[in-house]
């Protein structure tokens, strides 16, 4: 019993301690705001950013200083994360819609919907691994990840048939956008303002930035040329106001 004990907390242990890794803080510029003034997905594009409106549940393509490019409208719901790759937008519908008048279409928990980019069209519709509502979203080499909330993991999907690939546990709470970074992935924790890189295979910590509390309010997330950027929705949970001076903002983590 002792060995087994032994050798479990030993396996444990990279996976529990964030206080060997290294730690800094975020200098963050607030650089526009969003088109509709509630961005709560953030993702990259050869042109410019993806930006997910969390009251609208539109998706507007921006150029790199926020001019507005195309605009699409979908059925995203309480959209909170977005996603661009093999072809399409997926849009992190976390239920029920925050700040305009419920749709037959709207998810009544949460789901990933799958967007034409060009026309808004809805494509396919994906459960969450382990139910409940999802956050961020993120497309990589290896797949669409994903926050699973209720069972505090990243899910990797396959994009093609949406089957599960591996998941790896998050650390703190209420996980939200994601960024992926060369075999790692960042996963912004909203409420703790603080930022993890973790190792893409079994999660174990490997860096960690740290946001101030006058900081913007973090919500959606991507990574663009070695530099992290984020996105300030103006809500709380439950859809309240966040009281944020910088609702609204994309900004960058120099």
């Amino acid at each position: 019993m002792e060995r087994r004990y032994f050798l479990g907390a030993l396996l444990a242990a990279p996976l529990a301690r964030a206080t060997d890794v290294p730690t800094r803080a975020a200098k963050v510029v607030k650089l526009f705001k969003s088109p509709d003034g509630a961005p709560n997905g953030l993702e990259t594009a050869s042109e410019g950013f993806w930006i997910g409106e969390q009251v609208t549940d539109r998706a507007h393509l921006v150029g790199w200083k926020g001019k507005l490019i195309r605009s699409v409208n979908t059925e995203s719901s309480n959209t909170s994360g977005i996603a661009y790759g093999g072809g399409f937008l997926w849009m992190a519908a976390n239920g029920k819609a925050v700040g305009r008048p419920a749709k037959p279409t709207d998810a009544t928990t949460g789901e990933v919907v799958k967007v034409d980019p060009k026309t808004g069209k809805t494509v396919a519709r994906y459960p969450i691994p382990g139910g409940g509502g999802v956050h961020g979203l993120e497309y990589s080499p290896e797949g669409l990840w994903l926050t699973s909330l209720k069972i505090q993991k990243l899910s990797l999907m396959d994009p093609k048939d949406f089957h599960l690939i591996r998941q790896i546990p998050v650390h703190l709470g209420r996980a939200h956008g994601l960024a992926w970074d060369k075999g790692a992935i960042w996963c912004m924790h909203s409420t703790d303002r603080v930022i993890h890189k973790l190792d893409g295979k079994d999660g174990k910590i490997l860096e960690q930035i740290t946001l101030a509390k006058d900081d913007p309010d973090p919500h959606g997330m991507c990574l663009y040329q070695g530099h992290l950027y984020y996105c300030d929705a103006g809500i709380a949970p439950g859809g309240q106001s966040n009281g944020s001076a910088s609702a609204s903002y994309v900004c960058r983590i120099d």
